[in-house]
């Protein structure tokens, strides 16, 4: 049976693998932060990691897609497995004081909530071409900050954003309205209402 046909059956689902990872290993902070640094922002859960690009590959099969733009560091193992499963190239933007190259760059502004800081990503033009299609792919979705600041330096070389996918999407703050807003197809995988009490709580549909 593939993965696309066991997605019919929730508890088989790799969405319904990635609540039960979160609700096993997810360690809540405070109402707003919800560290999973066992599985994907510190050490990687390769099994896991197959799942969700797995997951990414059939919700967006149909989009024609050519590359995949993250960002350094925890969106690479998602989308690395997302372009092994759809067999495209996978490009992650850069901290722009980390790049050795310093000419040729499409940059970009991305403010962090949670840091506190602004920081410039940046990739390279030779990577990236306007007969594109790309999809984004990051591990948290909270203000929408970083998925703007990867489609803003998609839109720098006229390529097109054909969809947003979020391994761990907080529905309580701003960031998916906002990328709904602008037009883009969103697709977070497991979506968190609520971090109350130290409580993980899912949007259920």
């Amino acid at each position: 049976m593939s993965l696309a046909e066991k997605a019919s059956s929730p508890k088989d689902s790799p969405v319904h693998a990635l609540e039960q990872k979160i609700l096993a290993e997810g360690i809540v902070l405070s109402e707003e932060v919800l560290k999973v640094d066992s599985f994907l922002n510190h050490q990687i859960d390769p099994v896991m990691m197959q799942l969700i690009g797995q997951e990414f590959a059939r919700l967006f099969k149909d989009a024609g897609i050519t590359k995949i733009i993250t960002i350094e560091a925890s969106g690479i193992a998602p989308a690395v497995m997302a372009g092994l499963e759809l067999g495209v190239p996978v490009i992650f933007a850069r901290k722009y004081q980390s790049l050795t190259l310093k000419d040729d760059l499409y940059r970009s502004k991305v403010f962090s909530f949670t840091k506190q800081t602004e920081s410039t990503i940046a990739i390279s033009n030779k990577h990236i071409s306007a007969s594109d299609k790309v999809l984004v792919i990051d591990d948290f979705l909270a203000n929408g900050q970083a998925a703007l600041g990867l489609a803003d330096l998609i839109h720098q070389a006229q390529a097109e954003v054909v969809g947003i996918g979020i391994v761990i999407e907080k529905s309580f703050q701003p960031g998916r309205d906002i990328l709904l807003e602008k037009g883009y197809r969103v697709e977070s995988l497991a979506r968190v209402k609520s971090l109350a009490n130290g409580t993980v709580e899912f949007v259920r549909d």
